[in-house]
Formats: C-alpha cells, sequence, structure tokens
C-alpha cells in the first residue's frame, strides 16, 4: 500500500501545495534513526525533556524533506521541504495509523498486561507462522509511539497481526485500541509495573481492558484478574455482548483448567482439561512464568480453532526467546553484536541501529543469513537489504544462505563499492575464515535459527573466562530517562563515566550516553577521556582530576579540566600561554564543606583577577559537591553548602562579567533536592541503577548482573573442612560448589566464612571457607537440579548489589568499581 504525502495530507485534513507527489514509505521519530531520507516523514513529537523540533534542522541537513509539526513552527529556511502542520503531533501518528490499520480485514491479536507481552507474542508467532504470514510489533514497541510506528509496518501479504500494547498510566489505552483495533484480545497478568500511574489495580486492569472493547475473543489468565476484569456489579458491560471469553486457571470455572504439573529437569508435563477432554502437554521449560506464558499461549490456540494435537506438538518445541542483543569482546580488537532475537526486515533494521550507535565512525561487518517467510518476493527483499546496507555505510557485508546466493547480484547492482562474500552455509563460511579475517572492527552477526550461527558467534569471542558482568543497556537507558524526567526542560545532565563507568566499560557506555543526547561527560583522569575520544565520542568531557603529566592530552583531544588550586591554574595558565592558547575552557570546582579538592569561597575574588588578567582560560562551569544529599539528617548542612555555591557563584560571575554554567546536585540530589538543580546536575550511580537516597522512591532497574558458573559439585563428609586454612568446617554431609569467581575478580575476601552469599537456582547459598584468588565454594545442600556448569548470580536483580555491598562492610560503588578487568563485560540491548 503506497502513500504520498498528499494522501497522508489528506488524511490529517491539513493543506499542502501542489508540489510532485512523493513517495512515503517511513514514518520517523528519531533523528538517530534516518535510513531512506527521500522516502521518510518527520513527526517533531515533543517530550518532557526533548522536542523533536529542536531536530527538524539536522534531519533537514540528512536529506529528509517531509515534515510534521504542530502550528505555529516557523518553516522558513527549509528550501524545497513540505511542512503537515497540526494541532497535536503525536496525534496526528497516531491518526495516521489508525486509517491505516482500517484498510486491512485480516485477524489482529492484540496484548496487554503488566508481563509477559512480548514473550507470548513472540512464542504465538513461532506457533502460528506455519499457517499465516504474520506481522507483529519489533521487539517490545508498545507505548504511544511504539505501537502506531508497528500499525504501519502491515501490508497486503499480511494475512496476521500480533501487537503488543503497554500503558504507564490512566487515559493512555482508548488511543492505542483505536489503532490496533484487535480481533482477539490477550490478557496476560496483572502485576504490580506502573503502580504508581494507577489509583489501584483495579483501575489498572480496566484501563488495559479498553483495549478489548470491539474484540471478538477475549484470552485470559483468569487467576488474579477475574475479580478485576469483572468486578461485583459490572458483569460483561466492559466488552462486546457477544465476546467468547476463554480463560485458564489453577482453579476451576475456566475454559481450560490445569489439573496438574510434573516438573522434570528441562520440561514440564502439564495436565489440562479442556470441553471435558484431557489432555497432556510437554512444555519445554520449569519455571513458572515460563509455563504461564506458554498456557497462554495454548489457550489463544485453542480460541482460535486449532485441533489439540497440533497444539500438543507446536509447543513441545517452544523455543527461548532472548530479547537482549549482546555486544561482547571479540578477536582482534573486534566488537562483536549477536542478536539471535529474530531475522526479518524489522528486526535487521534495529540490530543496524545498534550497530551504528556502538561503532560510531569505526569499520562494520554484518553477517547475515537467509531472510525466512518475509512475505515479498525474495526480488524485493534482498534488494531492501542490499539498499540497507549500502545506506548505512557497512564496509564488509558477509551472506550466508542459498537465497542469499542467488541473489547476490542485487547486492552488486545496489552496492557496487562493498565488500560482500556469500556463502551456502555456515559450514562454508567456517572453513574459509581465518583468525585475521577480522581486525579493528564490529561485527554485527544475524542469523536465522536454521543456521546456527551460534558457532560464529563462539569461534569469534575472547573465551577466556567464564565469569561476566552483563550490563543491560535498556535498562541503563530507563534509569537515565527516570531522572531527566525529574528535571526542568532547561536543566542539562552530566553523566559520570569515571572509573571504566562504574565498572561497567567507559567506551561503551559513553556511546550509549552520547546516542541518548546527555550534555556533557565526567571521567578522574585525562587517560580516560582520552580512551573516549579515541573511540569516537564526541560530547564535551570535563577531567576531574587534572595531572600537569596530562597537559598536553587535555589540549589535543579536547578534554575540559577541573581547575581546583592555585598550583593547579598556575600550572596550566603557563602552559597555554607557552602553547599560545587562549580561552581554553574549564571547570572550577568551589569546596562547600566536603575538605577534598576545591577553592575556597573566599578565593573568588583572587581567582576572579587572574583569570581576568590572563585570558588564557574560559570558565564553562563552576560546580561544587554535596557532601550527604541522600540523608534527611543532613538536609541543613546540604543547605548550607548551596548557600555557599550560590554566593561564589554570584560573585565570580559579577566579576568575569559573562554567564557560566551552574552545578552541584549530584545523583541523590535529583531525587531529594529538585530545588538544587541550577543549570545542570550530575548523575552517577543511579544511572547504573542503585538509588543511594534515604527513601529510595526512584522507579530504576538493575544495570549490572555479575555471573559465573559451577566449576564442580563435590560431596564432602561432615567433619572435613573447606578451603586454605581449614576455616570451613562442614558440620553434616553436604553438596559443595565450586565457582569460577574469587578475590582477583573483585569478589571480597570478607565474603568468606559465611558472611557472603551467591544466587543459584532460586536460592541463596552461603560461602564456605575462604575466598581465593580464582575461586569461591559455596554449600549448595539441599538445592535441586545443579548440574556443573550452571549459572551462578553474584549479583543482578534477584541478588541486589547493596546487600552485597552490606556483607562486605562497604559500599555499592566499591563492589561496582571493584570488578576486575579480567571479568568480560557483555552489553546486552533489549
Amino acid at each position: 500500500m503506497t502513500y504520498t504525502i498528499q494522501d497522508i495530507a489528506r488524511i490529517l485534513q491539513v493543506e499542502t501545495d501542489s508540489t510532485p507527489p512523493v513517495i512515503i514509505q517511513y514514518l520517523l521519530t528519531d533523528s538517530r534513526k534516518i535510513v531512506f531520507p527521500e522516502h521518510s516523514l518527520f513527526f517533531a513529537i515533543g517530550g518532557p525533556r526533548r522536542d523533536g523540533h529542536d531536530f527538524i534542522r539536522e534531519v533537514y541537513e540528512r536529506g529528509v524533506r517531509c515534515f510534521v509539526v504542530r502550528e505555529g513552527f516557523d518553516v522558513s529556511g527549509f528550501p524545497g521541504a513540505l511542512f503537515l502542520k497540526v494541532q497535536v503531533v503525536l496525534k496526528a501518528l497516531q491518526l495516521l495509523a489508525k486509517h491505516h490499520r482500517n484498510q486491512f480485514q485480516i485477524p489482529v491479536i492484540g496484548i496487554t498486561g503488566s508481563n509477559g507481552k512480548t514473550i507470548v507474542k513472540e512464542w504465538l508467532y513461532q506457533l502460528l507462522q506455519k499457517d499465516y504470514q504474520i506481522i507483529r510489533s519489533p521487539r517490545s514497541y508498545n507505548s504511544q509511539i511504539g505501537v502506531p510506528l508497528s500499525v504501519w509496518q502491515m501490508n497486503e501479504t499480511h494475512t496476521l497481526a500480533i501487537f503488543e500494547a503497554g500503558i504507564s498510566t490512566a487515559g493512555e489505552m482508548s488511543a492505542l485500541a483505536a489503532i490496533i483495533q484487535p480481533t482477539i484480545g490477550v490478557f496476560t497478568n496483572l502485576g504490580e509495573a506502573h503502580n504508581p500511574g494507577f489509583k489501584d489495580q483495579q483501575q489498572k486492569a480496566i484501563e488495559k481492558s479498553q483495549l478489548f472493547t470491539n474484540a471478538d475473543t477475549l484470552v485470559y489468565a483468569k487467576d488474579g484478574l477475574q475479580n478485576h476484569l469483572f468486578p461485583e456489579g459490572r458483569d460483561r458491560q466492559l466488552f462486546p455482548v457477544n465476546a467468547q471469553m476463554v480463560s485458564w486457571s489453577r482453579e476451576e470455572g475456566a475454559t481450560l483448567l490445569v489439573k496438574e504439573e510434573k516438573k522434570a529437569s528441562l520440561q514440564t508435563q502439564v495436565s489440562l482439561c479442556y470441553q471435558s477432554q484431557n489432555f497432556t502437554l510437554t512444555i519445554p521449560f520449569t519455571d513458572r512464568i515460563s509455563i504461564d506464558n506458554s498456557l497462554t499461549c495454548c489457550t489463544v490456540m485453542l480460541a482460535m480453532g486449532y485441533s489439540i494435537s497440533v497444539i500438543q506438538e507446536r509447543l513441545q518445541v517452544l523455543e527461548p526467546v532472548d530479547m537482549r542483543m549482546q555486544l561482547k569482546k571479540a578477536i582482534n580488537n573486534c566488537y562483536l553484536i549477536n542478536d539471535s532475537y529474530s531475522n526479518d526486515l524489522v528486526s535487521l533494521t534495529l540490530a543496524l541501529d545498534f550497530l551504528q550507535q556502538q561503532a560510531g565512525k569505526q569499520k562494520t561487518t554484518l553477517i547475515l543469513s537467509d531472510v525466512p517467510e518475509s512475505g515479498l518476493s525474495e526480488d524485493v527483499l534482498y534488494r531492501e537489504i542490499a539498499k540497507q546496507v549500502t545506506e548505512r555505510g557497512i564496509r564488509r557485508f558477509i551472506g550466508i544462505g542459498p537465497s542469499m546466493i542467488r541473489h547476490q547480484n542485487l547486492f552488486a547492482e545496489e552496492a557496487p563499492d562493498l565488500d560482500a562474500r556469500f556463502y551456502p552455509s555456515t559450514e562454508n563460511f567456517l572453513a574459509d575464515i581465518n583468525s585475521q579475517s577480522f581486525r579493528d572492527e564490529y561485527i554485527l552477526v544475524k542469523g536465522a535459527r536454521v543456521f546456527s550461527f551460534e558457532r560464529i558467534s563462539v569461534w569469534l569471542e575472547q573465551k577466556v573466562h567464564q565469569t561476566v558482568m552483563e550490563i543491560n543497556v535498556s535498562a541503563m537507558v530507563h534509569n537515565l530517562k527516570e531522572y531527566q524526567n525529574r528535571l526542568a526542560p532547561s536543566t542539562r545532565l552530566m553523566a559520570m563515566v569515571k572509573a571504566f563507568s562504574y565498572g561497567s566499560g567507559s567506551a561503551e557506555i559513553a556511546r550509549i550516553l552520547q546516542f541518548h543526547k546527555v550534555d556533557y561527560l565526567a571521567v578522574a583522569y585525562a587517560d580516560e577521556g582520552v580512551e573516549l575520544r579515541k573511540a569516537g565520542i564526541s560530547l564535551p568531557i570535563m577531567v576531574m582530576n587534572m595531572e600537569e603529566a596530562g597537559f598536553d592530552s587535555l589540549v589535543s583531544y579536547d578534554l575540559e579540566p577541573e581547575i581546583y588550586s592555585f598550583p593547579i591554574y598556575t600550572a596550566f595558565h603557563h602552559y597555554l600561554d607557552q602553547q599560545g592558547i587562549q580561552q581554553f575552557p574549564v571547570h572550577i570546582k568551589i569546596n562547600t564543606g566536603m575538605n577534598r579538592l576545591g577553592f575556597e569561597p573566599e578565593d573568588v575574588v583572587q581567582l576572579s583577577g587572574m583569570l581576568r588578567a590572563h585570558q588564557t582560560m574560559a570558565v564553562k562551569t563552576v560546580f561544587s559537591h554535596l557532601v550527604a544529599s541522600e540523608s534527611a539528617e543532613q538536609d541543613g548542612f546540604t543547605q548550607h553548602q548551596v548557600g555557599l555555591f550560590r554566593q561564589a557563584c554570584t560573585e565570580l560571575e559579577n566579576r568575569l562579567g559573562y554567564n557560566f554554567i551552574k552545578h552541584i546536585a549530584n545523583t541523590a540530589a535529583i531525587h531529594r533536592n529538585p530545588e538544587y538543580q541550577f543549570d545542570m546536575v550530575r548523575l552517577g550511580i543511579g544511572l547504573y541503577g542503585v538509588d543511594v537516597a534515604e527513601g529510595k522512591g526512584m522507579q530504576l532497574e538493575t544495570v549490572a548482573t555479575l555471573k559465573s558458573t559451577i566449576a564442580q559439585l563435590r560431596k564432602v563428609k561432615a567433619g572435613e573442612t573447606i578451603g586454605y586454612g581449614r576455616k570451613g568446617v562442614v558440620l553434616k554431609d553436604s553438596l559443595i560448589a565450586t565457582v569460577r569467581i574469587g578475590y582477583a575478580d573483585g569478589f571480597s575476601r570478607k565474603l568468606g566464612l559465611g558472611r557472603g552469599k551467591m544466587y543459584v537456582q532460586g536460592k541463596l547459598a552461603p560461602v564456605i571457607g575462604q575466598v581465593c584468588m580464582d575461586m569461591t565454594m559455596l554449600d549448595v545442600t539441599g538445592i535441586p537440579d545443579l548440574k556443573e556448569g550452571g549459572i551462578v548470580e553474584i549479583f543482578g536483580k534477584n541478588l541486589p548489589i547493596e546487600q552485597v555491598a552490606a556483607w562486605s562492610e562497604t559500599i555499592a560503588y566499591e563492589v561496582m568499581t571493584g570488578i576486575s578487568q579480567r571479568v568480560k563485560r557483555v552489553y546486552l540491548e533489549e
């Protein structure tokens, strides 16, 4: 289905000129994700912190000529551009998507719930793809913006659509319901997510259920939902009178009754009853969440008329859904992005976005398998892929599979300068390459499961140590937005990436922060800033601990030093004067009570005189460091610090005759002391999911998860001892697990002798004996289903880092920054 910009103007009921029609294929809301500018329409959506109108110049310069903007926006200065002016840009996007959805009469499954939406969507795709040509939401595109972008992907080849809808506050679902218009509704469950946006659980259930007000069928998990969806006195009035209600439950009264569950090592046998017919399902998972999601999928298939035998056959081969792209260090200074989530055009676009975000200006390689069942003819499909590769500036392309071989000529036509190679199978590729084939580049590996691309990933990875720290990029972005939402629109944000980004990886984290448009970065020493510049980071960078040995690096790499004393000021002034440099940007530190670094407030008069006289430096910002902003008990001292800081800034500004950025609020103060935001705030450990403020209150997500594996399981008799010094005495016959982590990895010796624990198979297992350099022993007696090679969590979602810090008699900062560099960092994008 083709739209011109004039067609879209008519749909939105706005005027446009009669210029030659422009075909619109792509809808954009993000200035960083432009691939085909000549066929793109940019919606300048405003948000709490960013306004799309501020990026129109950037988007225009990158070739986009069609825009939807708010009424009153000044469109002068954009020759050749077409602007559709509307009252609310987001509503215009949703209206266009609603119109597009109305062009199709195919069945549409709409999914909502507190958890499990994406898993259920992906499993339904696995279960139904043999019978339908399916369009589905990419990853978790379920928001007010994500839903219309998902629905826009519908075309004439599709025979079934599966979309998910997520909301965070009352009043949001009606817009999504009008866009999705599901014929089959799926309500997964009702949990604690987004509770602050609703009066109570019932209001949240009723709001979410608005997605189904015109559905023909509603599938839901009765346990925990029945009383909310059908409160006394309401009965079915929330839903169409003739709607088919299909539920599953572990209690009587549901359409599908769970009678018994028997778990084995890798699967669960579930005995069920449906319409008086008893049958058994084999589900290839043992955890409760996966079983519940599988039963929801089973109920959907029953509601769609599938036979029990087909459901039994397909559910037993369900594959786990890894919703995360992984960024890992690889051979020869390469980085590997492994995306095994799915292999279609939409997910390829998202993976290429992540590749560009991480690689910056570094060389890039795409290893791609045949793309199965796209709904497009193969010529159209592979020509589109070739165009994507060209527009993205991919340096090298490796295509694997018989379809790739058949269509390699299309890549030569669309990308004549591309280094492209093609192989009929993964085996042929692995036989042809050697360890020198890849060097100093970013490699995206994306393949359909049948091609077993995990062998390519294993070959490319540097597998030297089974202890890894997973950094959840999506959680970090969530935390960033949580803090940004607390800021006034004009308040800038400086992100602290010192100490290897609190142990998380400097360059990798900085790229993410740059992509999400933070205003400043801060590092501890000049060499950290140099590393970021070499990695392609262009954001302004403040260096907090300047040394004379680093002066050359500061100037050569455009790093901005903190000036905290007269001796360091004088030394840097002499260096700049010798180099003939004037107005070099610097940051002035004022000591207001930390008594660590900084000028005293009374030094401002002398300092301002030197700055005016010398003119070698220009003050970019002035800042101070709060001592105890996390503590209510110290609020009086915090207020005292702010008063000193404000006086010093006023004095300095008056004497210099120009304005500068002021900042004193740290992570805790952003939340607890919003009145102290000034012009900028500094966000540190909160970015990584640790809320240090008393009373908490921030909805932060865990970013770092430290994992290792069990090297050996050993049965030990009562009276025997474990480890050095015979300190760990076994009081009864026990099972001991030796885990591949020790104090050389950053696991503190203070955690030995039972003080520390690790999370194993849903249980906390205490450390027994002393912590060794490379190994730690756990008492895992009574924990079922253990095996050598099994995963152990040292800290993460199940075992908070704050708890590990408490056991270690320290703070989360020290635990994070103390993780050794030999522990590989793996970056996950959900």
